[in-house]
């Protein structure tokens, strides 16, 4: 069986899926735009866009009751593999401690025309 996970502490999803969903001791966290939850506004730049999804990706957890410690795996979307460096940087200082698998692909486009998109799988 499977359970919704939901907060408004994130962009509500934009489409028909849901931020979360939990099974099997497994929770699935859709992909994050830096989109803030409460303006609606997105930062300009990659490093604020990193931070923006992954403060997004942390409140997701938050409401399924974990921590970025119980990430296993995340996928990072690009628009621009140029700004990794600095997308990393951000992302090393989230998950500082044991960081999770990754795979990070450039794609073409990002809805709303972000920048960064990631998404996750934690555990229990």
């Amino acid at each position: 069986m499977k359970k919704i996970i939901a907060t408004s502490e994130a962009p509500a999803a934009i489409g028909p899926y849901s931020q979360a969903v939990e099974a099997a001791g497994l929770v699935f966290v859709s992909g994050q735009l830096p989109v803030d939850a409460a303006t609606g506004a997105m930062p300009a730049d990659i490093a604020g866009q990193t931070q923006a999804a992954l403060k997004n990706v942390g409140a997701i957890l938050r409401a399924a009751g974990l921590a970025p410690e119980n990430v296993l795996k995340t996928t990072v979307f690009m628009t621009d593999l140029g700004q990794f460096a600095r997308m990393n940087e951000v992302y090393a200082a989230f998950f500082s401690a044991n960081p999770p698998a990754r795979a990070t692909v450039e794609v073409k486009a990002l809805p709303k025309g972000a920048l960064v998109e990631i998404e996750a799988v934690a555990s229990r």
